[in-house]
């Protein structure tokens, strides 16, 4: 799936659903389950590698498993998943040649577009690479290759914080970041700024008013030892883990979720 057939569902009125994805097993069974974007998250570091933070995750890492959840959803109509893969800690930040050519790695084994966290300090090298083609995702609020400076904490709860927040994002916007996903901000911050902006926001930890939402898959599946409070376990009463999947997908497209327990 290309980035205007993962709009035109928007366009119709359709929540965006998202799940982190790193092997070819599952993007086949997310796909069948109807999610519309696999994200290759650097959140491998933690679930797959078993490390405390994303930090050590390197392109090569990345790498590897978007090459193999590409593999996983490809369809022979095309028709697969849209997938989205993050630029690890130490790829993009020195300068956004850099950035391109980390960026041009990961989109030569399979990806749709690549995310990069940051605010408008970011927006020079969203610029220049959404000007030789890599669409980009922007990622504000917490942000997990920061965990040293900010910790794991919600984020932007304060009127400066907010309103640097809200700037930053259109900041990113203007620079030609087409999907903003914001990362445990307060509810009625995220629906400001998806009020705001004319490009998609996706959530996870920030509110139902998004245009989409993610959640970490190990979290949907209950394999996590201490969740985040704004996670949910899909598996009790399901009856495979695809059903859970079908489950968050429903609940996601239907509003139901997040529901008022996951929001700050």
């Amino acid at each position: 799936m290309y980035l205007p057939q993962l709009l035109t569902k928007l366009a119709k009125g359709e929540k965006l659903v998202a799940l982190t994805c790193y092997d070819a097993s599952f993007a086949r069974a997310l796909t069948r389950a109807g999610v519309d974007i696999l994200l290759v998250g650097d959140s491998l570091g933690m679930t797959v590698q078993g490390r405390a933070t994303t930090l050590a995750v390197s392109l090569e890492d990345m790498s590897y498993h978007t090459e193999a959840v590409a593999r996983g959803t490809a369809q022979a109509d095309g028709s697969g998943a849209f997938i989205m893969a993050d630029l690890p800690f130490g790829s993009y930040q020195a300068s956004p040649q850099q950035a391109f050519a980390a960026a041009a790695r990961l989109m030569a084994a399979g990806a749709n577009m690549v995310k990069l966290e940051g605010g408008a300090v970011m927006a020079d090298t969203v610029a220049f690479l959404v000007q030789r083609g890599i669409p980009v995702c922007a990622h504000v609020g917490l942000l997990p290759q920061s965990v040293n400076v900010t910790g794991y904490r919600a984020q932007a709860r304060d009127e400066a914080a907010a309103a640097q927040l809200l700037q930053d994002a259109q900041a990113l916007q203007a620079a030609g970041a087409q999907i903003l996903l914001m990362e445990s901000i307060p509810a009625s911050l995220a629906a400001e700024v998806t009020r705001i902006l004319a490009i998609p926001t996706i959530g996870i930890g920030a509110g139902s008013a998004c245009s989409g939402q993610v959640l970490v898959l190990h979290d949907v599946l209950g394999l996590t030892e201490k969740p985040p409070r704004f996670a949910k376990n899909f598996m009790p009463g399901a009856a495979s883990i695809e059903a859970a999947v079908r489950a968050y997908v429903e609940a996601v497209k239907s509003g139901r979720f997040p529901g008022p327990e996951q929001q700050f």
